[in-house]
């Protein structure tokens, strides 16, 4: 029997619209040694009936499913949990991937011999595409992870949270689990916790995924309790931080904070003043000087979001110098 090189978790719910096409691309790439684990997380859609026309064909394919909804998160470990591969990645239902790409994805990591690689990826949204680059220069060298959670004043590793743009070694074990109480942001303490813990990782020139975005229903565009979700995870990301990545962590969650204060429509009124109270709750809990900093290099909508919501924030030096130059 061939071992395993790769698994591939797809979770997915309710995913009728798009799941096709999700494992055609995975047909697009199928190797004998490679598996394509897909986990339905209760759909009560056409999702099961779709998926079981595929798996007649489909080489590698195993089917789970949750008789109730779990999440996101949970539903990728339920995958993880049935993964025999020396490597995994994951896909979203509502996703697609290149032909070759899954290849390309073992070629990487197999040549640079580290942990994990993190890769660019196409964001979709109706026929335009665009590749988002992950946010590191330095290619195809193997680096330390801590390493790229820094500098705190720009856009790093951390702030490119998405599981399912890269690959890794299933040796990581623990690392590679999602917190399984969060329903959204779930990517937000895992990314943190793979590069504070993870020994070695590199970033590679390679997009094959295409993430389909502002897909109606995902969680990005639902405005229910599970948002608050997004409070738990920074709890998660704080959790027995090291303080030179606290400034880091602190800007992170001001400027995501501050995003979701501008689709804060989304939510009922009773769900806004909670969000808003958690909000501030959190806020007034990191240092204030690191909060400062963080509003003052915000755009000024944003900033002014984040000092209505807490007006005790303190000015910063910085604002001053900030605005001085604005103005000459």
């Amino acid at each position: 029997m061939t071992p395993t090189t790769l698994s591939v978790v797809v979770p997915v719910r309710d995913g009728e619209r798009f799941i096709a096409d999700a494992l055609t691309s995975l047909g697009r790439n199928a190797r004998r040694d490679f598996e394509f684990i897909v986990v339905d997380d209760g759909s009560v859609d056409a999702t099961p009936d779709i998926i079981a026309d595929f798996a007649r064909d489909l080489p590698g394919l195993t089917v789970l499913r949750n008789p109730a909804p779990v999440g996101l998160a949970d539903a990728r470990n339920t995958g993880l949990s049935a993964a025999s591969g020396r490597y995994v990645t994951f896909m979203d239902g509502d996703d697609w991937l290149a032909p070759g790409y899954l290849a390309g994805l073992v070629a990487a990591i197999d040549g640079l011999g580290c942990d994990f690689v993190r890769v660019d990826h196409v964001q979709v949204e109706g026929r335009k595409r665009v590749v988002h680059r992950a946010p590191l220069s330095r290619r195809g060298v193997v680096l330390d992870p801590r390493g790229a959670i820094l500098p705190a004043g720009m856009r790093t590793m951390v702030d490119y949270p998405y599981a399912w743009a890269g690959v890794y070694r299933r040796s990581l074990r623990d690392l590679l689990h999602f917190p399984g109480s969060l329903h959204t942001a779930e990517d937000r303490p895992w990314i943190w916790r793979l590069h504070r813990e993870a020994a070695t990782f590199a970033v590679v020139s390679l997009a094959g995924v295409f993430y389909r975005r502002l897909v109606s229903g995902s969680l990005t565009q639902v405005g229910d309790e599970r948002q608050l979700h997004f409070f738990d995870a920074f709890e998660l990301v704080l959790k027995d931080l090291e303080p030179e990545f606290l400034p880091k962590a602190a800007r992170n969650f001001c400027a995501l904070l501050a995003h979701h204060l501008e689709l804060a429509g989304r939510f009922t009124p009773a769900l806004r003043a909670r969000f808003e109270e958690r909000g501030a709750q959190m806020v007034r809990g990191l240092p204030a000087e690191l909060v400062a900093d963080a509003v003052s290099r915000m755009a000024v909508e944003r900033e002014a979001a984040l000092r209505a919501l807490v007006p005790d924030i303190p000015p910063s030096p910085h604002v001053r110098i900030r605005r001085d130059r604005e103005d000459s």
